[in-house]
């Protein structure tokens, strides 16, 4: 009878403000995702608390951090919302009042690569359709799909207990690289002395990524000396422009620059890859199924990553009945 009662007095704002505060860790920018002011987040989650008879959140000088109750109740809410986002969706597109829209995430240094044919692909199938592409950091995209902020995210797979409530569907792996405009100092150097890296800008991918954990073993192999100094980040533009313009040394997943590798304007520096390969697949929640709108996406990227697969496969043994160039 008390848990029915409880149910009922569930209302969708209070599942709204709890994954707000869940997805951005805090408050403010909760409030701010919501376009209402900190006291009415504070208060509608405290409502809930007090419905719910248990404390989601320890709240700290570090934001607010989901309590194991929290943890618990995130996908059964996130599920709700999710759901009844979709019936909307849906009667609105049946009135012919409204778009279909599709909120999805992906890796920065993976987007340009799959955006473009993926996006190509999918709207011979879903003409009109509003996609709300955001890329952000792996943490990121998982807090904001466990949250039902994004029905799906293009990542990397994380720790096991990062992963709890996700499936991870591997589509490739995907190298570390070490690229330089061409031209560079080092570009024709076949292999460079690691100590050579003091001379120049070196960006680096964001502290705590799995693929910062990779450049630091490939200069760990290379030899490299502890550097002094260094930029870190996600950004594919901003990266490429320190590459073409301050003479940086790029460490960066390949697909990020396989248009300029391409094009000859970077190169890659001749360093011992072994062991940098990341996997970079789909990553869907478990407690529910993806809107028809987002299955056509995922199959997508699904077909698209299967030509790349199969056009790099094809690559070497072109080369190999060429023969060697002269």
């Amino acid at each position: 009878m008390q848990r029915s009662l409880a149910d009922s007095r569930v209302k969708f704002r209070h599942l709204q403000c709890f994954l707000a505060v869940a997805q951005f860790g805090g408050v403010q920018k909760a409030a701010e995702s919501l376009s209402i002011t900190q006291p009415a987040v504070s208060k509608t989650v405290a409502e809930l608390e007090s419905i719910l008879g248990v404390r989601l959140f320890e709240r700290g000088r570090h934001g607010a951090v989901p309590t194991r109750e929290g943890q618990l109740f995130m996908p059964h809410a996130s599920a709700c919302v999710s759901a009844l986002r979709q019936g909307v969706d849906l009667l609105a597109r049946e009135e012919g009042t409204a778009p279909a829209t599709l909120d999805v995430g992906i890796l920065p240094t993976v987007a340009n690569a799959l955006v473009p044919p993926v996006l190509r692909r999918f709207a011979t199938q879903w003409p009109q359709v509003v996609v709300r592409l955001m890329t952000a950091s792996n943490a990121d995209l998982l807090a904001r799909l466990k949250a039902g902020a994004i029905e799906c995210a293009v990542g990397r797979l994380a720790d096991p207990e990062r992963m709890v409530g996700l499936s991870f569907e591997q589509l490739y792996r995907e190298p570390l690289v070490a690229v330089v405009r061409a031209g560079h100092p080092l570009a024709t150097r076949t292999a460079p002395p690691a100590a050579l890296l003091d001379g120049f800008p070196v960006v680096l991918p964001q502290y705590g990524t799995l693929i910062r954990q990779s450049a630091e073993s490939l200069l760990a192999a290379w030899g490299a000396p502890p550097l002094k100094s260094f930029v870190e980040m996600l950004s594919v533009s901003i990266g490429r422009a320190l590459a073409l313009e301050n003479d940086a040394v790029w460490f960066v997943p390949v697909s990020a620059v396989e248009y300029d590798l391409s094009r000859g304007e970077l190169v890659r520096l001749a360093l011992p890859f072994a062991g940098t390969e990341e996997p970079v697949g789909l990553i869907l929640r478990t407690d529910t199924q993806p809107s028809p709108v987002a299955r056509a996406l995922i199959d997508a990227v699904r077909a698209v990553t299967r030509e790349r697969i199969a056009s790099v496969a094809v690559k070497p043994q072109a080369r190999k009945r060429r023969g060697p160039a002269r």
